[in-house]
């Protein structure tokens, strides 16, 4: 019997969604909408605020930024101390409202302790909210009004419709009932029609609901939170974690190789790093777009 030639055997892991191709593809679309608005006088503008000296929060922001400049985008980076009043910071965020060159705003978190970041959120102008974290863009989502999503479950949805699977009718299993990712992503999934269930800290038997999942988004910040063990062949595993393991390593919530192996071909998972983060960063910049798009007339009105 001749022997099989390993790099012609069947393919028994699960196959990668590659947030990183995924989200330049969607930039590219996104700044050919942001040069059609520059064609017609309007570059649109985004606001980054820093308070502080994270030095977490300060890459992030300069990521954003540098995104913004590689897209067509303006942004402008304001940094303040971390003894910024509260007082102060609502008042350059009321400045912003209305300078009609912004068109998102984005508070960078978290804020210092001495500043309520619910306020921070409230304070900025609904149609400028690209994050999608203010009472009204709930409001919208849940009742499934057009308007800006959060940033991270939006991303995560693109990633699961990049995979061709159908999400209509399957059972998607969100952990974690944030109100940044899991809240959200439950009712996104919802709205493209998916059997949601929500699990949590207080859940019992998570595994019994994993195991029963078409889709799980798994946002809880714990991790090895999803073992090999806890999934269905052929599921679809979006990974929204971001921990260390004990070499200090990033690593997502799920316990990868195993579970990638455990997905078998037929399945699919997201990495980190290189899933849901250079996607959280292009969804900003749509948001940024869509909220420029909506201040300017429609070409021919």
């Amino acid at each position: 019997m001749p022997e099989t030639n390993p790099a012609e055997a069947a393919p028994t892991l699960a196959r990668l969604i590659d947030g990183k191709a995924l989200a330049q593809h969607i930039r590219a679309e996104v700044g050919a909408r942001a040069a059609a608005l520059a064609a017609r006088g309007t570059r649109p503008g985004l606001a980054v605020i820093l308070v502080g000296d994270d030095p977490a929060s300060a890459v992030y922001v300069r990521n954003k930024v540098r995104a913004c400049a590689e897209n067509g985008l303006h942004s402008v980076l304001e940094k303040y101390d971390a003894a910024l009043p509260e007082a102060a910071l609502l008042e350059r965020i009321a400045a912003l409202n209305a300078d009609p060159a912004i068109h998102g705003i984005l508070v960078q978190m978290p804020v210092p302790r001495h500043i309520d970041p619910h306020r921070v959120i409230e304070a900025i102008d609904a149609a400028k909210d690209v994050d999608g974290f203010s009472v009204r863009s709930a409001g919208e989502l849940f009742a499934g009004l057009p308007g800006l999503r959060p940033a991270t479950p939006w991303g995560c949805l693109k990633m699961i419709e990049s995979t061709g699977v159908p999400l209509r009718g399957r059972h998607a299993v969100v952990i974690g009932r944030s109100n940044t990712v899991g809240k959200p992503m439950a009712l996104l999934l919802l709205a493209a029609s998916a059997t949601v269930t929500v699990c949590h800290s207080a859940t019992t038997d998570l595994k019994r609901h994993v195991r029963e999942a078409d889709i799980v988004v798994a946002a809880v910040g714990r991790r090895r939170t999803v073992t090999a063990d806890m999934v269905k062949r052929g599921a679809v595993v979006i990974d929204v974690g971001t921990n260390h393991d004990e070499a200090g390593k990033l690593c997502g919530d799920v316990d990868f190789e195993p579970v990638r192996a455990a997905l078998g071909p037929e399945g699919w998972i997201s990495p980190v790093p290189g899933g849901v983060g250079p996607m959280t960063i292009t969804m900003l910049l749509a948001n940024t777009v869509q909220a420029a798009e909506r201040r300017v007339p429609p070409a021919g009105a």
